[in-house]
């Protein structure tokens, strides 16, 4: 099974649900998830990259450390993302590198404005050997 994402409804927030191979390829379509709710991460050039670290005392604190830390940089910079490499992905350190842009207002199409990632049903696991990320981010 290949990588990747999709959104899922929940009241007054946004799920995304991701997989991979590996942890840090969940961790990495998660990311990738959450960016696109700001902008369509195919709309996005990898000219840049931004490296991003994380630390906590477990897979799910550490996802949902990880998105706001992925967040920090994009509120602090305008900063879009099209990719992401995890360099680490344990139980407690994450740590990465995001590709891309600063937000364009002329090629980029402003979506939701996301503001922070939340520990309501976080959830690390595997399921018929893929790894699976939950999370549900306030917007």
């Amino acid at each position: 099974m290949s990588a990747g994402w999709e959104h899922f409804e929940v009241e007054a927030d946004v799920g995304v649900r991701a997989w991979g191979d590996t942890r840090a390829a969940a961790f990495a379509q998660a990311t990738l998830g959450v960016f696109a709710l700001l902008v369509e991460p195919a709309e996005v050039d990898a000219r840049e990259q931004r490296e991003v670290r994380a630390q906590a005392d477990g897979p799910e604190s550490l996802l949902v450390a990880w998105i706001d830390e992925c967040l920090y940089v994009h509120d602090i910079e305008g900063f879009v993302v099209r990719e992401v490499e995890m360099t680490v992905c344990s139980d407690t350190l994450a740590h990465g590198l995001l590709r891309g842009e600063p937000i364009d207002p002329a090629r980029h199409h402003l979506g939701t404005v996301v503001k922070g990632a939340t520990y309501h049903t976080v959830a690390i696991g595997v399921r018929d050997g893929v790894h699976e990320a939950r999370i549900i981010v306030d917007v």
